[in-house]
């Protein structure tokens, strides 16, 4: 086996030598700046390793890489020089002459194949030119393993390729043994996300991905990012350094990256906390405070305020339930101390949800007492009425309507006195009807939404009247008026989406071109149509997630649990995930959804 890998060398070399073309037409002297003529675009290229690729037998203690190159170089990333199996200390690395050399901080494992990665790690020492790359191979037994896995690392949100996350492949099919212990075998995606664990043993594995801010190898759930295959997985590829998965690419060669096979897609999710505990208290003003909790579904047995009766507190949860808000819809003095107990289910050092009571004690701060002698000439005005926003945009007011959204709760309400009003482009003002519906999700929010279609041209006038509501502090609304009317830019666009085999309840959101924002969102569970008017002309997206668990938000997935994040699609029109809209135009665009989710 080693003469043949030794053999190969000469090959290897060649195929390195082929590839500098995609990089550039033209070299320079390599031993000092040029004086003239072209710029040196030409990366380095090795022209020797001891020990030979593929070398077996390669003692535990004090074995040395010697890579020598047709230039001088340096060490831009040392840890981008990747050893796998990983071992606890980093492989160390340093310059002599045009020789790279590699040597281990720690004795190697016996019989065990090892590879040695280059990837955006070595330079030219003049120019930067960047080193394309290379894969190492050898072994510390009689041979080579020679199987191979490949795949893809994605955003689980925006599906868009991650560069730099590290694969990490494991034997200990446990579930923790990703939260425990350093892989078997582990490499870090390139550009296009794409990753080729090579000379592996022909067995089942477990396949990881993870965003490794520390570069242990080991996933921490508490700040990194992770991906994982539901099954087991086995090689089925052979390694070589021929074969298009191995071989090193120019990045912007997009024809050839994405010829590459790739066996495996992951994408990469933040797990939501799994310990269970009270990690955040605050006391927002006289009457009110919040708890958060370190992770979702906070299980609360009982609760209860000193001073106040269970009628005279106001709680709600946010749809994660792991942030509870508190109100105290009482007249009497707040005291300078809230003394609130809390029943509820804490994770002990078994990892055990335990009953727990704890008592958390909200001292107010000076600047919240709305009616200290020390305080009373720094009242606001906000301090002493019914506080709210109410908004609306043009864009988004035939779908969203009115949105009107307390700072406390209200206990006197008086919606029959908003007025109405839609202004024709004569100038002729009509009183018009509109709907009231409190949020399900937050009590404070209501959405006022006019009744009958709103009409091109008019204007529309929301007033709240003066005293329309009181809050739980006693104080009373101002006045206010909200205009809006339809936009006149003829310019924009509508784009409709024309929903059949709506098998499932999901969530449809347009992005613009950068998928760093949602503009507009629907949720549905059945066929229909979607309007998206008022769009300027630019490319959009539209991601489609499929709400499994129906409760209206996308959620994450759960390692232990074995749950991926929930499934997203994009819309893709003639092979584009984009969208191109033009100007002053109205698509219609046609979407199986059954068929986007089970192709």
């Amino acid at each position: 086996m080693r003469n043949k890998i030794r053999s190969l060398l000469p090959l290897v070399i060649a195929v390195c030598a082929c590839l500098l073309p995609l990089f550039a037409p033209s070299c320079a002297n390599t031993t000092q700046a040029p004086s003239g003529g072209k710029k040196d675009t030409i990366p380095p290229l090795i022209i020797d390793i001891k020990p030979l690729p593929g070398a077996v037998g390669v003692p535990l203690q004090g074995a040395r890489l010697i890579f020598t190159f047709n230039e001088y170089v340096t060490i831009k990333q040392a840890q981008n020089i990747f050893l796998s199996p990983p071992q606890q200390r980093q492989p160390k690395s340093r310059l002599r002459g045009r020789n790279l050399i590699v040597s281990f901080e720690e004795p190697l494992e016996p019989n065990t194949t090892y590879t040695l990665s280059f990837t955006d790690a070595i330079a030219d020492a003049n120019e930067g030119n960047m080193f394309p790359g290379y894969t190492y191979v050898f072994s510390t037994g009689e041979r080579i393993d020679s199987m191979m896995i490949t795949g893809t690392v994605r955003d689980c949100n925006t599906l868009a390729p991650v560069k730099g996350a590290t694969v990490l492949l494991h034997k200990d099919h446990a579930d923790s043994a990703v939260l425990l212990h350093r892989p078997y075998a582990a490499t870090k995606t390139d550009d296009w996300g794409f990753f080729v664990l090579p000379f592996i043993q022909d067995t089942l594995y477990r396949l990881y991905a993870v965003k490794d801010a520390n570069n242990d190898k080991i996933y921490d759930p508490e700040s990194e990012t992770v991906a994982f295959i539901d099954s087991l997985v086995r090689p089925v590829l052979f390694a070589a350094d021929t074969v298009p998965e191995m071989l090193k690419y120019d990045m912007l060669d997009t024809v050839r990256c994405l010829a590459r096979r790739s066996e495996h897609e992951l994408k990469l999710f933040r797990e939501k906390p799994s310990k269970q505990f009270i990690v955040n208290k605050v006391r927002t003003a006289e009457r009110s405070a919040y708890l958060t909790f370190q992770a979702p579904g906070a299980w609360i047995d009982s609760l209860w305020i000193r001073g106040y009766r269970a009628d005279q507190v106001i709680s709600q949860f946010n749809i994660l339930q792991d942030s509870l808000e508190l109100w105290v819809n009482s007249r009497r003095a707040a005291p300078d101390t809230m003394s609130i107990w809390v029943n509820y289910r804490k994770t002990d050092s078994l990892g055990r949800l335990v009953p727990t009571q704890e008592i958390v004690r909200l001292p107010l701060p000076a600047d919240k007492r709305t009616y200290s002698k020390t305080t009373r000439r720094n009242i606001r005005h906000d301090d002493t009425v019914c506080v709210y926003t109410f908004k609306t945009s043009p864009e988004t007011v035939e779908q969203n309507g009115f949105e009107l959204e307390f700072r406390n709760p209200i206990i006197y309400e008086q919606f029959d006195s908003v007025q109405f009003y839609s202004i024709n482009t004569r100038q002729r003002q009509t009183r018009a009807e509109f709907t009231v519906e409190q949020d399900s999700l937050n009590l404070r929010r209501y959405i006022l939404r006019p009744k009958d279609p709103l009409m091109p041209g008019f204007e529309y006038s929301m007033k709240l009247p003066y005293k329309a509501f009181r809050d739980i502090n006693g104080f009373w609304s101002d006045s206010t008026v909200v205009k809006v009317s339809l936009p006149k830019d003829e310019t924009l666009s509508t784009l409709e989406l024309d929903l059949g085999g709506v098998d499932r309840k999901i969530i449809v959101d347009l992005l613009g071109e950068k998928r760093d924002k949602v503009l507009r969102s629907y949720v549905t569970d059945r066929d229909g149509t979607l309007r998206f008017p008022y769009l300027k002309a630019g490319k959009y997206s539209i991601r489609i997630t499929e709400d499994g668990n129906r409760n209206s938000i996308v959620d994450t997935g759960s390692l232990l649990e074995h749950r991926q994040p929930e499934a997203v699609v994009f819309l893709e029109v003639a092979g584009d995930t984009y969208i191109r809209i033009p100007s002053s135009a109205e698509l219609s665009q046609s979407v199986d959804v059954g068929a986007l989710f089970n192709p």
